[in-house]
């Protein structure tokens, strides 16, 4: 008798634990991982935050409405910890120790361009809604046209391109503020400065316009003085300052304290609350920017996702958070649409998308992987937004 009840034993034990391995599998048969990869601490925690809260809600919304395929989504989050080799490693580990179908980040362009060769590796899509550097998803030739061949076929976006940034806020200085002569103070410490001068100046110069100074700093920089002393000696209509928020709250500020009363402009890299911390709002008056989005907007889409944001978190979204939704839910779309769950369908209907409407801007994907949309110029008032101008170019 005892050693039939221990044959029953044994076998209840191993029932127990087919049925509880059977139950693993098919749960996680109904899910679908997907990876994070952000900034989430270090020197541009803000922006990969902001990305992360904007994909949760995403996230939430979409499981919320059945998921995808009947399937929920399930995010496997990490930190780069705002430093390249990092995100290269988190994304390698993402890809294969936890088997994710893709990534979404990291926020900046040095980290997502890092980050790329594990996705080619991996044939794993990887898409970012904040990398601006033009050579994100394609290499340029000599001429400056993108090199088909260099195409990355792993790596998607959803902005637009500091090319593009460049080019507008350029128009923008020129069309709009009736520039003839600006000064640029540049981060020659990153790729995604270099670049926006680089396209300010050469846009701004074609349309007659003359680039009287060029002052350069360094990411950590903190006191701008003696630059800011030099370009007081300049005649200039503004100020062009393409760089992140952390020196440029800093050197607005100081400009202000030296006089320097002119429109100073930036790029979608002053979107930060942080900006208005470090600059005041005082000095954040006559500050205009490209973004992606702006809270002013009337439309529908954009409306909701504000009224759904400020539900959730209990403050008003910037664009960062706009961009992480949108990436979110673009790659869900795609997805959705894919012939199976595999990256190389994932890829495929990625590629495929278009008129995907999202809080950014509606767009489909080109052939370099890049979105075709517009972008907003905002306007500061006391580091508030009260203008927001949309500016296409052909």
């Amino acid at each position: 008798m005892k050693k039939f009840l221990s044959l029953l034993l044994v076998l209840a034990m191993t029932l127990a634990f087919t049925a509880c391995s059977g139950g693993g599998d098919e749960a996680a048969g109904d899910v679908i991982k997907i990876g994070v990869n952000y900034e989430l601490s270090g020197g541009v925690a803000t922006y990969g935050q902001s990305s992360v809260d904007g994909i949760n809600l995403a996230i939430e919304e979409i499981n919320a409405a059945g998921g995808v395929n009947g399937k929920q989504i399930q995010l496997v989050t990490v930190d780069n910890k705002s430093d390249a080799a990092e995100a290269y490693t988190m994304t390698t580990k993402l890809m294969t120790s936890d088997g994710v179908l893709a990534v979404l980040g990291p926020a900046t362009s040095g980290a997502f361009k890092t980050s790329i060769p594990a996705a080619e590796q991996a044939k794993v899509p990887i898409a970012s809604g904040s990398a601006t550097a033009d050579d994100v998803t394609v290499e340029y030739d000599a001429s400056g046209n993108p090199d088909p061949a260099t195409l990355k076929n792993y790596a998607f976006r959803i902005c637009f391109n500091d090319s593009y940034q460049g080019t507008a806020m350029a128009k923008f200085a020129k069309n709009n503020l009736n520039a003839t002569k600006v000064a640029l103070v540049v981060d020659t410490s990153s790729d995604y400065g270099k670049g926006l001068a680089k396209n300010f100046r050469a846009t701004f110069e074609a349309d007659g316009g003359t680039v009287v100074a060029e002052e350069a700093y360094v990411d950590g920089d903190t006191d701008f003085n003696a630059i800011i002393t030099r370009l007081a000696g300049q005649e200039f209509d503004c100020v062009f300052i393409p760089g992140y928020y952390e020196e440029a709250g800093l050197i607005i500020k100081q400009a202000r304290a030296q006089g320097i009363n002119c429109p100073i402009l930036g790029a979608d890299g002053f979107d930060s609350p942080d900006l208005l911390a470090l600059a005041g709002a005082a000095a954040l008056n006559d500050v205009y920017f490209s973004n992606h989005y702006s809270s002013l907007s009337q439309d529908a889409v954009v409306q909701n996702f504000i009224t759904a944001f400020k539900a959730k978190y209990d403050r008003e979204p910037d664009a960062f958070n706009a961009l992480g939704y949108d990436l979110a839910k673009f790659v869900c779309d795609a997805i959705s649409r894919a012939e199976a769950e595999t990256g190389e369908a994932v890829k495929a209907a990625l590629e495929a998308t278009e008129n995907f409407a999202g809080v950014t801007g509606t767009f489909s994907v080109d052939e370099f992987h890049n979105p075709v949309k517009a972008l907003v110029v905002i306007g500061l008032k006391d580091g508030v937004q009260n203008s927001a101008v949309q500016v296409a170019l052909d």
